[in-house]
């Protein structure tokens, strides 16, 4: 069966969706989360079991500790206290340790709002908390404030950010200057004098960074960790000496903290799942432990048991959605009655949540467990109050005790295991899919270039072959063995049988067909259509040293971003890039115009069939001012870039940096954005209006005074009349006075494009059609974007203007280069808007531009639209630019959009095996799983720009026959 190019990519893209789209639904685990709406009460608290029809006893045990202080020193790795080292490193805290009273732990890291929650979040969690920096689950700072605990935090930004208005006093300190390890300890340290003499708090938390930096900077052997550890003793100590001098008598005593978020690896880095990055100590201090008489060997406890025993030592409930149990060892100095009292609360909690979120709860051992050890719980209370004291009474309760333990233990591991319960048939099911449409994808590129653009997919002989029913057998005897042998069935597992004989069906024919390409590829096959695929002529193909740089660009970004720190500043390879493009851009204009010297008789080499062959020789006169255009474009592409750079700082590392975009949105300078805008939004009109109809002309001017209207309104920009003072308002009307002729653009565009396609076959008027509607869709992102942003967009037009004009056709760059260059500026103005790869970076008040509520439907279009604007901007004037050259090859459309599939399907198909791969990475949700979710909604975008490719090039094919 043969198809067009462009029919068969934007087939293969839009398998290649619903295979992400299955992917996306294995590997997003269900939350772990409590199914009460509200948080944690202490009037919420199950009553102390009683058996015989007693009535049950309300009676909660008094706190254990008075005052806590937490000290948390970020990249604390577990042997810098406990190992060989220690005594050298951290000498006070050793002696502690050996000879104090403490209790000493490795825990195991785990995100760090496992410190505050006791969960382990999902990452659905972030995308129901989208663009809400603030913690709103559950958490041990919410209850301390709540009951009335004061809480002094000094240290990272991050805990004022997630706990806004929780702090009686604070003072963050940045966590993104890694070159400084100094002040950013001493920020925090100059507190503790005046803060540890008063007695008006009762939580004091601190969070040293600078240990962590000296990571990062030259790793856990430098010369400098030594020097920072000391430090951090001294700290600990000086806390220490000022909690034994506050103790007063017959009060409840303090517990001193010592903890690390995460480890350390032996590089410096940290969020893999190494020991040095995993293991870190936990120090607890407190009279209220046993003085020790030597160094024992410190136990193994998880991250996330560290907040149900802060909460019980401090009367707190526990918070709903915590995994974590309470650390046993803390309780020895209580009474027998109290500690099954905590242990019972703390099962409680862990058993609510296990009912809330599995299925089959009742099956679970460990919850099965804590009901047995309740009943005997209450049988024991039952003996004691009745005032029985003898040793039977207290092996009883031993027992009990160990019931109870064991029952927390299973129902907590139940819990960690539910949240890393990967689906993992359905991944793999989705991962092969996208590969097998991958592979057919590359297979077809001699063929999908071709002159011809047509893909001959050997769709008959694959169904008719024996190959096929022995893999549809075997592809269905796998799928009703995993369904029938696993109990938790996955999400492949619940689809109606039509649909799962369908895909398999369907994977058996891809993979057969896979295998007669690949055959048909092989030295000894026959060649296509009697000739070479790529050429028109009979030489072989041969690579410009431009299509190694587009080439070795698009794969060397796919590779990279297997790193963390790549993902979160992938926007510096693509600036890197566009640089890297524009200078070879303008080594190409220097060989036309200033090193070739060709005979009037001599034709230029071709690359593709695509390519622009027919350019007559232009008289001197003419030529003469167009090279010095072409000369000047590729630097002032550069300057513009550079210029973008400084408008909006993105990414991590320097995000926190204040930029023009700050600069320009501080009241103070509202005249400059305002004088800014107004500049902008008359250049889009001179460089869009250009190709329009009058009508449209008229129209998009209309519209843009009323972008401006409504930035004056929501008070971004002001008029000169307009008073400073005056309020503002949601800009409703003005919004909605734009959409009026955006739809009218957009209407007048489509009514063109389907006359030349339908009756006219004019040629002319289709490209005007294809621009108004590219001008229509420049109008609503000029809508959307925020008033410092408008420079993005004028500078993004300008550089299609003038790269079209004398770079594209000047050049006569083929179809595939002009596809990867679009796409590359795509990706690079992505990241000029402000956008990252975090998901808090997505605007969602875009969504209510032009309404008074929230509407779901257009409130998403409106935010992906806003989100995605540069890289659909770029892609649409791909569209338009192939298909209003005259002089190019009617298959160029073709070419184009198949290079821009495959330039999308590749870094989608590598991200999946990344992400499986690294699915129990430390920062799986905070790094990976962000940029898995912008890849599938990059991919589903271009899906759709297919489609228009595919309507473009049948519309250019009918206007030549």
């Amino acid at each position: 069966m043969k198809v067009r190019s462009s029919v068969f990519a934007s087939f293969i893209l839009t398998l290649e969706v619903i295979g992400m789209a299955l992917f996306l639904r294995g590997f997003f685990p269900a939350p772990v989360k409590s199914s009460l709406p509200s948080k944690s009460k202490l009037s919420d608290l199950p009553r102390e079991p009683l058996s015989g029809g007693s009535p049950n006893s309300s009676r909660l045990p008094q706190p254990l500790f008075n005052r806590v202080v937490i000290m948390l020193v970020d990249a604390l790795r577990e042997d810098f206290v406990f190992g060989p080292s220690g005594r050298m490193y951290m000498p006070y805290t050793r002696h502690v340790v050996e000879r104090g009273s403490s209790s000493s732990f490795v825990a195991k890291a785990r995100p760090p709002t496992a410190l505050t929650t006791g969960s382990i979040p999902g990452f659905i969690d972030v995308v129901m908390n989208l663009n809400s920096p603030a913690l709103l689950e559950d958490n041990l700072i919410w209850q301390a404030k709540t009951a009335g605990k004061r809480i002094v935090f000094y240290g990272d930004d991050t805990w004022v950010r997630l706990f806004p208005k929780h702090f009686m006093e604070h003072d963050g300190t940045t966590s993104f200057f890694v070159s400084d390890y100094t002040e950013v300890d001493n920020n925090v340290t100059r507190h503790l004098d005046s803060t540890l003499k008063r007695d008006d708090w009762d939580i004091l938390i601190l969070h040293y960074l600078g240990l962590d930096h000296i990571g990062h900077i030259s790793g856990p052997h430098s010369s400098l960790i030594q020097p920072k550890l000391l430090e951090m003793d001294d700290v600990l100590k000086k806390i220490h000496s000022a909690l034994i001098t506050k103790e007063a008598e017959g009060s409840l005593p303090y517990l001193l903290v010592l903890c690390g978020d995460h480890g350390m690896s032996e590089t410096g880095s940290h969020g893999g799942s190494s020991e040095p990055e995993v293991n870190t100590p936990l120090v607890l201090i407190s009279p209220a432990f046993k003085r020790k008489a030597g160094m024992e060997k410190p136990g193994v406890v998880e991250q996330v048991d560290l907040t149900p025993t802060l909460a019980l030592g401090l009367g707190l409930p526990i918070s709903q959605n915590s995994v974590g149990r309470v650390i046993l060892s803390v309780l020895e100095e209580t009474s027998l009655r109290d500690q099954l009292r905590f242990l019972h609360l703390n099962g409680h909690q862990l058993s609510c949540l296990l009912r809330d979120s599995t299925p089959g709860y009742e099956k679970e051992a460990g919850f099965e467990q804590f009901r047995v050890a309740e009943k005997a719980h209450g049988t024991w209370m039952k003996l004691y109050l009745e005032g029985n004291t003898s040793e039977v009474l207290t092996n009883m309760g031993k027992k009990v005790l160990k019931q109870y333990l064991e029952a927390l233990a299973a129902m907590s591991s139940a819990l960690s295991k539910q949240l890393g319960k990967y689906d993992m048939y359905s991944m793999i099911a989705g991962m092969v899919f996208v590969f097998q449409l991958l592979l057919v994808l590359l297979l077809a590129m001699p063929e999908a270039l071709s002159g011809e653009a047509v893909v001959d997919i050997p769709v008959l002989s694959a169904l008719l072959s024996l190959p096929f029913y022995l893999l549809c057998l075997l592809l269905a005897s796998v799928h009703v063995l995993v369904c029938t042998s696993t109990e938790s069935s996955c999400y492949f597992c619940s689809l109606s049988w039509g649909l799962v004989f369908a895909a398999v069906a369907f994977s058996s024919a891809v993979f057969c067909i896979l295998i007669s390409m690949a055959a048909r590829r092989l030295p000894l096959g026959p060649k296509i259509h009697g000739k070479s695929p790529l050429r028109s002529g009979g030489s072989e193909w041969s690579l410009s040293e431009l299509d190694v740089l587009l080439l070795a660009g698009t794969v060397g970004h796919t590779l990279s971003l297997a790193s963390s720190s790549f993902v979160e500043e992938e926007h510096q390879i693509w600036y890197f890039l566009l640089n890297t493009l524009c200078l070879a851009v303008f080594q190409d204009v220097c060989r036309k115009y200033f090193r070739e010297k060709r005979s009037p008789g001599d034709e230029e080499e071709t690359v593709l069939p695509s390519k622009d062959c027919h350019s007559s020789d232009h008289p001197k006169a003419e030529i003469y001012p167009e090279k010095w255009l072409a000369l000047a474009t590729p630097p002032f592409t550069l300057v513009c870039c550079r210029m973008l750079r400084s408008l909006n700082q993105t990414g991590v590392q320097w995000a926190h940096i204040p930029d023009v975009g700050h600069w320009l949105n501080s009241s103070e300078h509202r005249t400059v954005l305002s004088l800014l805008a107004a500049f902008c939004l008359v250049l889009i009109y001179l460089l869009v209006q250009r190709r329009c109809s009058w009508v449209s002309k008229v129209a998009l001017a209309l519209g843009l005074v009323g972008v401006y209207c409504y930035r004056a309104a929501v008070g971004n920009v002001s008029f000169p009349w307009q008073r400073s003072g005056q309020t503002t308002s949601k800009g409703t009307v003005e919004a909605r006075f734009v959409y009026v002729f955006i739809l009218g653009i957009l209407f007048t565009g489509t009514k063109d494009l389907l006359r030349s396609q339908i009756i006219t076959a004019d040629a002319k008027l289709k490209s005007r059609g294809l621009w108004e509607i590219y001008s229509g869709l420049v109008l609503l992102v000029s809508l959307l974007l925020r008033a410092h942003n408008l420079p993005v967009l004028c500078c993004c037009l300008l550089i299609q203007t003038l790269m079209a004009q004398f770079i594209w056709k000047k050049l006569h760059y083929d179809a595939a280069q002009t596809t990867i260059m679009h796409y590359w500026f795509g990706q690079a103005f992505f990241y000029f808007q402000g956008n990252s790869n975090n998901i808090a970076t997505v605007d969602i008040s875009v969504g209510f531009v032009g309404l008074e509520s929230y509407v779901e439907a257009p409130a998403i279009f409106l935010t992906a639209l806003s989100t995605y604007a540069g890289p659909l901007l770029w892609a649409c004037h791909l569209v338009c630019h192939l298909s209003s050259q005259r002089d190019r090859s009617p298959v160029a459309v073709g070419h184009g959009c198949y290079c821009l599939a495959l330039l999308r399907s590749v870094p989608a198909a590598a991200y999946i095996v990344l992400v499986t791969v690294l699915r129990y990475h430390l920062f799986i949700w905070s790094v990976f799983s962000p940029k898995l979710l912008y890849e599938s909604m990059h991919l589903l975008l271009t899906a759709g720009i297919c489609l228009f490719f595919n309507t473009m090039e049948q519309s250019h094919s009918s206007s030549k026959s």
